[in-house]
Parts: structure tokens; sequence; C-alpha cells
């Protein structure tokens, strides 16, 4: 790794550390120019294509990379479908947690999540941003659709298959949102605060991210929420106590992510000011924003003028570097 990171410029290392959000138009250039790590598609970067086109986009936006890509998609099942809710790439949106488990329990859990890697690899979609970690047993809350819920314990099991099938398949998965959504309201509409005790945390929410930790999940997405018990005073993604937690409590490893910077509990609470540095410093290792051009170069700054010391920069690429090898990328 020591050598792979001397011959890196700075702007490659930087590049790396970036998640994307895929335009309709201009992928390639962006790739080559910026150096990115990764792109992350959605809906319409499939609709208008099949199979073959999409085999055709991942390859060509490789060919224009010097180290290989994490193409990366939302397909959690249920109402988060980017690739299946097109006929073109499966005759049904694969379904929900909650109603794969209804059908065949945790057998029908492993086989759906072993097709659906199967499906995002065949056309060089390496990472899935799933399973969903998040519990809630309120049906009425904002995350409700997207849990498994049940009881804690079942939510951790469910978490444990997923992993387990598309780590085997060689896919790459992202725990989220840690360190749990629970009843809080949507913070890709605003900021949610959340004011429950770490006890409750540690009793509940927690479950399903250790259990998703030991089965192998190579990353780990941290929410918008403001979460009181941890930090009082900035959301998830831009808390030093948050990332040490995990870190340190949980002894996660791998790379830590940031839910999409452009969501607007973000943008509210940094009055639209670039969180990127912050969200470098303080123990994220991948960024998911929809202005990787403006963090790129916010980074870039930050890093020549010694805001951000150039070993958290080489931890973070060395993790990312880590996960893409774990996959199978040849770096």
């Amino acid at each position: 790794m020591k050598e792979i990171l001397e011959k890196m410029t700075l702007e490659e290392k930087v590049g790396q550390l970036f998640l994307a959000h895929c335009p309709h138009d201009g992928a390639e250039e962006l790739v080559e120019r910026l150096h990115l790590g990764g792109l992350l598609l959605f809906a319409h970067n499939f609709e208008d294509k099949d199979p073959d086109k999409v085999r055709e986009f991942t390859k060509n936006c490789n060919s224009r990379s010097k180290i290989p890509l994490l193409i990366a998609a939302d397909e959690e099942g249920g109402t988060v479908v980017r690739i299946s809710k097109f006929s073109q790439y499966r005759k049904e949106p694969f379904k929900s947690p909650k109603d794969i488990f209804a059908m065949g329990g945790f057998d029908a859990v492993r086989a759906e999540a072993e097709e659906k890697a199967e499906l995002m690899l065949s056309m060089g979609v390496n990472y899935d941003l799933a399973p969903v970690c998040d519990y809630t047993d309120d049906e009425e809350k904002y995350i409700a659709k997207r849990s498994f819920g049940h009881t804690p314990e079942m939510c951790a099991e469910f978490i444990r298959t997923s992993v387990s099938a598309m780590v085997g398949r060689g896919l790459c998965t992202s725990l989220k949102h840690f360190p749990g959504y629970g009843g809080n309201s949507d913070t890709h509409l605003n900021m949610s605060y959340d004011v429950r005790e770490l006890s409750e945390f540690e009793k509940k929410d927690l479950l399903p991210f250790k259990a998703g930790i030991e089965a192998g999940a190579q990353s780990v997405m941290i929410a918008h929420n403001i979460v009181k018990c941890f930090d009082p005073d900035f959301p998830a993604s831009l808390s030093y106590p948050i990332h040490g937690y995990l870190r340190e409590k949980l002894g996660f490893r791998g790379v830590i992510i940031t839910d999409s910077l452009t969501m607007n509990a973000i943008r509210q609470f940094t009055n639209g000011a670039d969180p990127c540095v912050r969200a470098l410093l303080c123990g994220n290792d991948m960024i998911i924003t929809a202005l990787f051009e403006d963090g790129y170069n916010h980074i870039i700054s930050a890093v020549e003028n010694g805001v951000i010391p150039e070993s958290r920069l080489d931890d973070a690429v060395s993790k990312i570097i880590s996960m893409k090898r774990g996959i199978g990328l040849d770096i």
C-alpha cells in the first residue's frame, strides 16, 4: 500500500475519496479529470439502457481510470430500487426485506441477496449501498418501509444473512444508516434530531450494525441525524464522536462513507458551505455528493494548507483501495 500511495499524486488521492453522483452525460470525462474513486448510479442512469449498454458504460468509465472504479447503486429492495424497477433488468422489482422474509424466511433473504449480487455484478455494478440496518417497530415512521423491523435480534439476523450472501458473491456492501434512523424524520428533507439515550441504541439500533460488521461488510454509511447522546452539536456524518464510537467501540476497520452530503439536512446545517473537509477530518473515508468537484477542490486546498494532515488522506485512500482489492479489483 505504501508503494501505491507513493506513486499517486495529491489529485489522484483526493479523487479516490469521492463516490460521485453520476450525471446523465459526461461521466467518463469526469472520472478521468478528477480521478474519481467511484460513481453512484441512480434510476435515470438505468432507465434508457439495457444490461448490455450498462456493461458498456461501466467498461468505458473504467477505461478512463487508472484505478478501477467502485460503481454503486441503491438496490435495497422494496421502495428503493434503482435497477430492478425497470423490466429490462428483472421481471419484477426486488421485494422489500419484510416481504421477502414473509414469503420464505431467511432462506429467501439469502437467495434474493445472491440474485441481487449476480445481477449487479453482471453489469459492472460492484457496490450496493445496502442492506438497511435501521431498526424500528413503528410502521408509521419514515424508515419503516425500508427496515426489516420485527425485533432487533431478527433484524440483526437479516443483516448477517444478507451481508454474508452478497459478500460471498463478491459484491461490496454498505451498512446504513449508522447509528440508526430509529423513529426520526427524513433527512432528505430537513435535519432530524434524535434525543434517545445511548442505552436504547445499544439494546436495539446497534445490533444489526454489529452483525453486519461481523459478517464482513466492507463499508458503513453514516446518517445525517443529530444524535444527542453521541454528539448534540453535529450531524452524525460530520461528528468526531460518532466515527470514534464506530471505530473504537464496534471495532470497524473498513471504509466509512457519508450519506449524500447534498441532502437538505446537511445543506441546512452548513448554510450551503461545502462540508467535505469536515467530513474527511472527522473520520469519513469516502464522500457521496453531487457537488463533488467543489469538494475535490476544497480538500486539495485543505491538504496543501495543512488543514487536513496528509496522514488522514493516506489512511482514507488506503482503506478505499483495500476495499477495492477485497472485491477483486486489480490494483
